[in-house]
């Protein structure tokens, strides 16, 4: 097999949800739609807000106040196909997940119990799932990566989606800093997150279909 035919057969596989493009979940996107040679063929985004005013990175990249999220990474997705929902998921439209990985990037309030809800129905699909469990940092924070059954005990959003019946086989990423403690969210630390998150993405899509081949 020559350079080109090596070349040919590495193709976009899969299909990515992404339900929440906030500061954080907009930088994931763009990590999806960047990968070359590969990386998921489909990227669907689920959010209903719009840019405001406070929406550096988006205003950085180019983003106009009052343009939906989802419809902004729409623009940037250059060759991948990006579907945009301009929905807020809940527990009366949860058949709009779909994928084979879904990764939640949600907040502000409790969303605990919709993000617990979101991945029984990702589960059900046969769909890898990741979330946050704390996004709080200045910087030089650890950052892990684990299995929801490793999580601390100390870790309150772990505990709560563990309440929730969330004990195993979903995959979360955390500073172990909340909003109870004294550091804020700062760009490195979200940079830092997004690129974990699409790690963990293209190895669940990557196990996936290694099998199916």
């Amino acid at each position: 097999m020559n350079i080109e035919e090596i070349e040919n057969n590495k193709i976009p596989k899969g299909h990515v949800t992404l339900v929440g493009l906030g500061r954080l979940g907009i930088r994931t996107g763009l990590n999806l739609t960047q990968i070359h040679r590969g990386g998921p063929q489909k990227i669907t985004a689920i959010d209903s807000q719009k840019i405001s005013a406070g929406d550096i990175i988006f205003k950085i990249l180019g983003g106009k106040p009052g343009e939906y999220k989802v419809d902004f990474l729409h623009e940037l997705r250059g060759i991948k196909e990006v579907t945009p929902i301009r929905e807020d998921i809940n527990l009366e439209n949860l058949d709009l997940i779909n994928g084979d990985v879904v990764c939640v990037e949600i907040a502000g309030g409790n969303t605990i119990p919709t993000t617990a809800a979101i991945v029984k129905r990702a589960h059900e699909l046969g769909a890898a799932t990741i979330s946050t469990a704390g996004v709080f940092g200045i910087g030089n924070d650890k950052i892990e990566v684990m299995d929801i059954s490793q999580a601390d005990y100390n870790n309150p959003v772990a505990n709560e989606l563990k309440a929730e019946g969330i004990t195993e086989n979903h995959t979360i990423i955390t500073t172990g800093k909340f909003i109870r403690d004294v550091e804020p969210v700062t760009p490195y630390v979200l940079d830092e997150i997004a690129k974990l998150i699409t790690i963990e993405i293209m190895k669940a899509l990557q196990a996936k279909f290694q099998v199916l081949n």
